[in-house]
């Protein structure tokens, strides 16, 4: 099942007098499936908020469709099985954490049988039981967001929407955030996530779309976005020796203390440049595939959108 399908969806915000309109979301068309964690990023204004706010139902669109679970979000049982944790969130500051996940269980119906021993443990997942009796205007900024993501939690959702989730926590609580959402999807439920921080969306994503001024520049793995294409680094003493890679194969682009990295014309091409080490002499201890980061990859692409619009 698609936990999130969105279809050539539009939203555009009318101007007021003497001002345009603006096109917060431009035909975006993506898909979250069932047991994924799958990562929105783009710049400040590219449109991610607006359209968690669509599936929601906060937010009216203008043109195409979007479904939760196969409901459309107008539905209000579209919201029964998600969780959300927002950006800006104002939870009221008279409650305690306690208090707080109390009032979102009701308000999910969730059994008052389970709500309390849920309480407990969700608290305990994210570091927060021994504050579950503080009021919330006592919080941190971490404290927060980890309350905040136990209340997203409440109603064992099926599908989490987790907008800036690890924004103002320290980088502990990063790492058992982290933990948290790999072991929700362990359980095939399914995150949708943005962030701006994009190291902490490479170690959780299984994919991610890149958003930029509404409209989708890019769908892919991260395993995809983070592999310099036809780039291997191998591990290798040259022993002041040089290898010609024949014409068409590849070349050496850069010499390091303990080998070279090549690019090929073609991954296939990889057996071509082993056979051209060994004609030499050359041992090869290791071939891998070059990586980049994510934040690299994402920079990369927005650069060549940017580029794009330019010519």
């Amino acid at each position: 099942m698609q936990m999130v399908n969105v279809q050539n969806l539009t939203k555009i915000y009318k101007g007021g007098p003497g001002k345009s309109d603006i096109i917060a979301l431009d035909k975006v068309n993506l898909s979250v499936a069932e047991g994924e964690i799958f990562g929105l990023l783009g710049p400040n204004g590219a449109g991610k908020t607006t359209l968690f706010k669509i599936l929601l139902s906060i937010v009216k669109v203008t043109s195409g469709s979007a479904e939760i679970m196969g409901l459309n979000p107008d539905n209000p049982d579209s919201r029964l099985k998600v969780g959300y944790l927002p950006e800006n969130h104002r939870f009221p500051n008279h409650l305690t954490g306690a208090g707080l996940l109390e009032l979102t269980g009701e308000l999910h119906q969730v059994a008052k049988s389970q709500l309390k021993a849920r309480i407990g443990d969700l608290l305990d997942l994210v570091g927060m039981a021994k504050w579950s009796n503080v009021k919330i205007r006592n919080y941190s900024k971490g404290m927060l967001q980890r309350v905040g993501l136990a209340q997203a939690l409440v109603c064992d959702p099926d599908l989490l929407l987790l907008d800036e989730p690890t924004d103002g926590v320290d980088p502990v609580g990063k790492m058992e955030i982290r933990k948290v959402l790999q072991d929700i999807r362990a359980e095939s439920k399914s995150i949708f996530l943005n962030s701006h921080l994009l190291s902490e969306v490479e170690s959780v994503a299984d994919r991610v779309a890149i958003l930029s001024k509404g409209h989708v520049v890019k769908t892919s793995s991260v395993e995809e976005l983070t592999s310099r294409k036809s780039q291997f680094r191998i591990a290798t003493d040259m022993k002041g020796k040089s290898v010609d890679i024949p014409k068409g194969v590849g070349e050496v682009v850069e010499v390091t203390d303990d080998g070279v990295i090549v690019e090929l014309s073609s991954e296939e091409r990889i057996n071509d440049v082993i056979d051209a080490f060994r004609s030499v002499g050359i041992p090869i201890g290791a071939i891998v595939p070059v990586k980049i980061s994510l934040e690299q990859s994402f920079l990369e692409t927005l650069g060549r959108e940017t580029s794009e619009e330019g010519s």
